[in-house]
């Protein structure tokens, strides 16, 4: 990955495990998913990480793009039904949206790149998305509660989802995927076992994007492609 970016081009999946012997989970790994993007380590990258590869995955889908355009028009309502200020989200919700045009406008994946190794689109996306997920978090504070361990959802909310450079949680990657209604794969490379851990949220659907969690980090994977 190069020195200053915030996602990298895709790469070989050993790029990740340069001094690694390749153990039975990386064997199994690389067989599934030859390659990877990076995503900068800073405490953002789940965010970043899944609103670029649902992003790239709907590229070439005008009516797909056109859709999630739509829905986070829409999120305005969520905001304002948590009791955000409209000045608080407006213009992250607009940096989105101008992200999304510009996908339409061209399709292609490098002006997508572009756009999320600008620090201040890239941070705005991310400080969006943040927001989003506190405001689902609240207005569904009665199944969320019992998931959050802070004194109250909406310390929680603020101190830990709302603040950048703040690692999500396994309640925050549910409460995002309910509220742009995308379906999520992590693997992950973590525990003692000899086999990765596969996660999709929401459970049973079919994801549109693939995460790699390892040591509290997130980089995207590719799978290979089914013949």
């Amino acid at each position: 990955m190069e020195a200053g970016s915030l996602v990298s081009c895709r790469e070989d999946i050993s790029s990740l495990f340069p001094e690694q012997t390749p153990g039975a989970k990386y064997k199994d790994l690389s067989s599934q998913f030859p390659t990877v993007r990076q995503v900068r380590g800073d405490g953002n990258c789940f965010y970043r990480a899944l609103c670029f590869a649902h992003l790239e995955s709907v590229l070439h889908n005008a009516r797909a793009l056109q859709r999630f355009k739509e829905k986070i028009v829409q999120t305005s309502e969520d905001f304002l039904s948590a009791g955000f200020d409209e000045s608080s989200f407006k213009h992250h919700l607009n940096t989105v949206v101008n992200v999304v045009e510009q996908c339409q406008a061209d399709e292609q994946e490098e002006t997508l790149l572009r756009l999320f190794n600008e620090h201040m689109t890239s941070d705005s996306v991310v400080q969006y998305l943040r927001l989003l997920t506190s405001a689902h978090l609240q207005n569904q504070a009665e199944f969320f509660c019992n998931f959050v361990e802070a004194p109250n959802l909406l310390v929680y909310c603020h101190q830990e989802v709302e603040a950048m450079a703040m690692e999500c949680d396994h309640v925050d990657i549910l409460a995002l995927s309910q509220a742009l209604d995308i379906c999520i794969h992590i693997v992950s490379m973590e525990g003692d076992e000899q086999q990765l851990a596969h996660h999709v949220i929401p459970e049973g659907a079919q994801p549109s994007l693939h995460l790699l969690y390892q040591t509290s980090h997130y980089n995207i994977l590719y799978p290979r492609p089914q013949h």
